[in-house]
């Protein structure tokens, strides 16, 4: 019993070790409001901003994931669910889109080992992320392409949703990338969008999945 207790509490608390810089400035932030709040007595106001304090800690979490993928597998870049898998405005290409809830992880990784190229960001709207019009966010697309072939990519697009709406993105234009390679986070619900080339690869997950960034394979070169 004891051990099971330990067990579960282990779990609920093993993220606070993997969470961003970024996110300790946010929760401390909340914490010190609540903090202020609970001494000129505002209990209830308290407890709220301590929650907030507490939320941006659990979603600026970045675990390490350190799975090896064989040469042939494309990485999923983000959590969420997928959207959907659809040929949209180039015919030759598949685009595989992801839902990011505000529950999911929000660092996006390299998708394959290869070189980046352009990095191209663009302004836009703020709808939320799981609308099918979100396509046109304010959105920030990262261009990789496998051992530099041209031919073989999968691009990373980082879409915006309708809160906080803040892009970041850590990587630069035409520099070698590993795989699981942080490529960057948008903040508080968003989108992510795998541009594929259609002749070239099997996706072999389906809409409606839950996919894990840097776990899941996305896709399989042919």
């Amino acid at each position: 019993m004891i051990k099971d207790i330990t067990r579960t509490l282990t779990n609920a608390v093993s993220w606070v070790g993997t969470v961003l810089p970024l996110g300790l400035k946010f929760a401390a932030a909340g914490m010190l409001v609540a903090a202020v709040l609970f001494y000129f007595g505002c209990f209830k106001s308290g407890v709220i901003f301590m929650v907030i304090g507490v939320f941006c800690a659990y979603f600026f979490r970045d675990p390490n994931r350190n799975v090896e993928f064989a040469a042939d597998e494309i990485a999923c870049p983000a959590d969420g669910t997928v959207m959907s898998i659809k040929t949209e405005d180039d015919p030759n290409s598949v685009v595989v889109r992801i839902f990011l809830s505000i529950f999911d992880i929000h660092v996006q990784r390299s998708t394959i080992n290869g070189k980046t190229g352009e990095i191209f960001y663009n302004k836009g709207t703020f709808l939320f992320a799981d609308n099918p019009a979100a396509v046109k966010n304010e959105r920030n697309l990262i261009q990789l392409f496998k051992d530099g072939d041209p031919s073989r990519f999968a691009h990373v697009e980082q879409i915006t949703g309708a809160i906080a709406r803040r892009i970041e993105c850590w990587v630069h234009p035409h520099e070698d990338i590993k795989q699981n390679r942080r490529l960057g986070l948008v903040r508080f619900g968003s989108q992510v969008a795998v541009y594929l080339p259609k002749d070239k690869v099997r996706v072999v997950v389906k809409e409606g999945q839950k996919v894990q960034g840097a776990v899941t394979v996305l896709a399989l070169w042919k």
